[in-house]
């Protein structure tokens, strides 16, 4: 029913009797004439009409061949690529005749002596409606009605071809035999016949409709037919789609109604019921307001019975939700000020349980993580800003949740208090110290979400404020070396704090008891630092290596000074000793007395440390190579290929602390090797030995206070290591998905999509059938990461291998597949093929996981335009869903 009403909603032959219903104005005006020069003199003239005495109106027309009248001039007869121009309405024809007298417009096409075909069709425009061809056309602008014989126009994807249509008096439009179809050829592949039918302004009645196939009618009909014809969006039901479940049983997917709530806001709400008992059902709306801002709202509930039936998972069935919500609003709607929304929330086992929402995709299906968004934030001409946020984070496999409700900041922007807007000549060194703030605020619970919902889950709520002041002054020193120097103080105000309990054995171990404890407290801290930088180049010219002209090498180092006083001392911070049940101090292994923060499990714990007094150092280095270019064909362009992007070692060294002075080094980089392929890598190295101890036959180690070249070794020990990368075999495929990968980011930084809402867009590029490039003969393509680790004597190995590929198995046919290999297992992980096949007007698609928990396949024949999107066959397996 939907399918139908749509098709003959479309019957946009009305824009061609329409536009040809503005000609009535042509009953009592005046032609003028518009030729080429040299072919026919100019001849105007001006009346005023009957209708509209005080208002003259021109009608310009024109033919190349000739321009001939009647003895009477009452009839104009125009040969040759003729026009008629009315305001915005426009006629083209071979031939064209107005009858003034009689009030009538014909025009029709003529037959080509020498090819014997029908040229010259008349074609009609009226402003933004469009254009239509038709075999010919014929009416009478006194009465308005008309006859178009062998209509073909397009309205919005769609095509309407052959018949008659006829216009009445009372603006009624009598249709017969006039065929609909998406499909753009002359003669279609398919179409919807209409036989007869009544169009008015509010309603559409027909006769029998039905389909179509390569000139072959098929049963696909409808006796008759009623539709309101409104100018807004219009409910309807919506047909769900049969199936079977392995273990649901047999299915009807996707039911439901569709909802159009107004020109801005809509909704369709579907479900799935399945012969065992499960069933689902979802509420998907939309809402948009043109240059003000956009989104939609998708909630699903499902209620699985996977057990066989007079089990407890058949008595008990698993009930999962999903909610997701995005808004975005334009940039230019309210400037200075912008609300945005990402919610992707719900139980933790929804994407496991109902197979991503019945789609298989892995990349969904293995989610561990869901995160959600609410922000609000205004930003002042001055530079002040403020934001409140709402959010959330989910980790599935744990089943951790962290809320916060709310979040909010303040920044005051960095200023400078001794300066002068009125300054003449150079700053002073005190004009340049700049001072800034900045203030956050949380609310927030973190808890499972088995707990979230019970009594006392809310006295799990963490609340506080935190206050931050920078103040810094910079200024280059001996031309090139840029020096800056300030601190930083931090306040935090906790509105719960905790307090530790401990109990000591007679073989002097101990355990320890936390209470959490409301009430206001508040502690400070500060640190001072310094820090110097500079850019140190390097350049070598090579003469006589081949297409190397150079090598460029940029390092930057740095090192820096920061100071903190001991605020682990009483009455310096948040820290307190650890006593025992007879009130005696505990000691740590390292004979330490054992002390701890009531601010631990705060909303801001705080940055309270001991005493430090580090120097910080770092490198970052840079290393280009310039090359002759070979596509620039003059010989004398150049390019640069980055060999070593941003490749940085960075490490401090604290004076005060009792052992481990050292820190880590951490090492991170980016190597470009070839225009396509780059690496990725990290890598952290422990300068201090490792103590090995033997107790009970089990070896342990320990950190020692000794480096490593002080027992014989060169270099620290590596503890962690990794790199990954990406390659495509075929760089034309991956240029392709690159510019499909931009457009989608450049649709997402115009419309204000946030990070979570962008990925959403950016997952449908994944859908083998979203971009089907048959350009593109062949691609293979894959990404390879690996991670090594060494704590303490204990390694691990863990590296991802994925791969995806396609190729054209005719010019119509294409064969997707995506998979990956799983090195722990040492088997492939589950893979996903894809077959499409281009049927011009129409397509098929085939969907296949031949292994694993979502085995599954799906066959869809469907129309390609998505104004027909009912319009389909689709057989669809699942064996997602498994006994408990």
């Amino acid at each position: 029913m939907k399918l139908l009403n749509n098709s003959i909603l479309l019957i946009s032959v009305i824009l061609l009797t329409l536009s040809v219903g503005k000609a009535n104005a042509f009953s009592g005006f005046s032609l003028q004439q518009i030729v080429k020069q040299d072919t026919v003199k100019k001849d105007t003239a001006k009346v005023k009409t009957k209708n509209n005495s005080d208002l003259e109106q021109k009608v310009e027309y024109k033919a190349d061949d000739s321009v001939k009248m009647s003895k009477d001039k009452n009839i104009i007869y125009l040969y040759g690529n003729a026009r008629i121009k009315y305001g915005d309405f426009e006629l083209d024809a071979n031939y064209i005749q107005v009858d003034q007298k009689n009030h009538t417009i014909f025009a029709k096409g003529t037959k080509d002596p020498k090819t014997g075909r029908y040229v010259g069709r008349p074609i009609s425009k009226s402003g933004a409606e469009g254009s239509a061809i038709a075999d010919s056309i014929f009416y009478n602008t006194e009465t308005t009605r008309g006859k178009v014989y062998g209509v073909f126009s397009e309205q919005e994807g769609g095509f309407f071809s052959g018949g008659q249509s006829k216009k009445q008096i009372d603006d009624e439009l009598h249709i017969k035999n006039v065929m609909y179809s998406t499909c753009n050829l002359p003669h279609p592949h398919f179409g919807l016949m209409i036989s007869k039918g009544v169009v008015t302004e509010k309603q559409i009645i027909t006769g029998p409709v039905y389909m179509i196939i390569e000139d072959v009618p098929t049963p696909l009909a409808l006796p008759f037919a009623f539709f309101p014809k409104p100018n807004k969006r219009s409910s309807g039901f919506i047909l769900p789609t049969p199936g079977e479940d392995a273990t649901k049983g047999f299915f009807l997917q996707n039911g439901g109604y569709y909802i159009g709530l107004n020109d801005y806001w809509d909704a369709k709400l579907m479900g799935t019921i399945y012969t065992n008992g499960s069933y689902e059902t979802s509420l998907l709306s939309s809402y948009t307001k043109r240059y003000k801002f956009n989104g939609n709202i998708n909630f699903n509930y499902s209620s699985s019975k996977n057990g066989l039936e007079g089990t407890e998972a058949f008595r008990n069935p698993a009930k999962v939700f999903h909610l997701a919500w995005m808004h975005s609003q334009n940039a230019n709607a309210r400037p200075g000020t912008t609300f945005s929304a990402s919610v992707n929330l719900g139980s933790s086992s929804y994407f496991t349980a109902t197979g991503a929402n019945a789609t298989y995709d892995q990349r969904a299906i293995a989610t561990n993580t869901m995160s959600s968004s609410i922000s609000y934030a205004k930003a002042y001409p001055n530079g002040m800003n403020y934001s409140l946020s709402l959010g959330s984070d989910q980790t599935l496999s744990s089943k951790d949740i962290s809320i916060r409700f709310p979040t909010g900041t303040f920044n005051v922007p960095t200023f400078s208090p001794f300066d002068s807007k009125n300054r003449v000549g150079e700053q002073k060194w005190y004009q340049k110290i700049t001072v800034g703030y900045g203030l956050q605020g949380t609310n927030s619970i973190t808890t499972k979400d088995s707990l979230l919902f019970q009594n006392d889950g809310l006295k799990r709520l963490q609340s506080g404020f935190q206050h931050t002041i920078p103040v810094s002054m910079s200024f280059t020193a001996l031309k090139y070396l840029n020096f800056s120097m300030g601190g930083t103080y931090n306040e935090v105000w906790n509105f719960q704090t905790t307090r530790s309990r401990y109990t000591r054995f007679a073989d002097g171990t101990y355990t320890s008891r936390m209470d959490t404890i409301s009430g206001f407290k508040r502690a400070g801290s500060y640190n001072l630092s310094t820090s110097l930088t500079t850019n140190i180049y390097g350049k070598k010219v090579f003469n006589h290596l081949g297409n190397i002209k150079a090598l460029r090498h940029v390092m930057t180092p740095s090192i820096s000074f920061n100071y903190s006083p001991d605020f682990t001392k009483d009455g310096a911070g948040p820290y307190k000793s650890a006593i025992d049940q007879n009130g005696q101090a505990i000691y740590d292994a390292n004979n330490q007395e054992l002390r701890y923060s009531i601010f631990q499990t705060s909303a801001f714990p705080g940055s309270f440390s001991g005493k430090t007094a580090s120097i910080g150092f770092g490198l970052g280095n840079i290393v280009e190579l310039k090359v002759k270019s070979s596509k620039d064909t003059t010989g004398t362009g150049e390019r640069k290929i980055p060999i070593i992007q941003n490749l940085t070692i960075n490490g401090s060294y604290n004076f005060l602390a009792p052992i481990h002075k050292l820190s880590t080094l951490s090492m991170s980089g980016r190597s470009q090797f070839t225009d396509k392929l780059g690496i990725n890598y990290n890598g952290t190295f422990d300068p201090y030995a490792l103590d090995e101890t033997t107790v009970s036959g089990v070896r342990t180690f320990t950190r020692s206070n000794d480096f490593t070249w002080t027992r014989g070794a060169k270099l620290p020990r590596l503890t962690n290591f990794g790199f990954s990368f990406d390659y495509s075999l075929n760089p034309e495929a991956l240029k392709s998905k690159n510019e499909a990968n931009d457009k989608l980011a450049d649709a997402a930084k115009k419309k204000g999509l946030s990070d979570l809402q962008s990925e959403q867009l950016a997952a449908i590029s994944r859908d083998p059938n979203a971009f089907v490039d048959f350009n593109i003969p062949w691609n293979f393509s894959f990404s390879y990461s690996f991670q090594y680790s060494n704590d303490l004597g204990v390694s691990s190995v863990s590296n991802t291998l994925n791969f995806n590929g396609d190729f054209n198995l005719t010019p119509k046919w294409k064969f997707t597949f995506n998979s990956g290999y799983d090195f722990k297992n040492n088997g492939l992980t589950p893979m996903n093929i894809a077959i499409y096949r281009d049927l011009h007007c129409w397509d098929m698609s085939v969907n296949w996981v031949p292994y694993g928990a979502y085995k599954s396949y799906s066959v869809t024949i469907k129309v390609k335009a998505s104004i027909l999107q009912d319009l389909k066959l689709s057989k669809r397996q699942g064996f997602y869903s498994t006994y408990q």
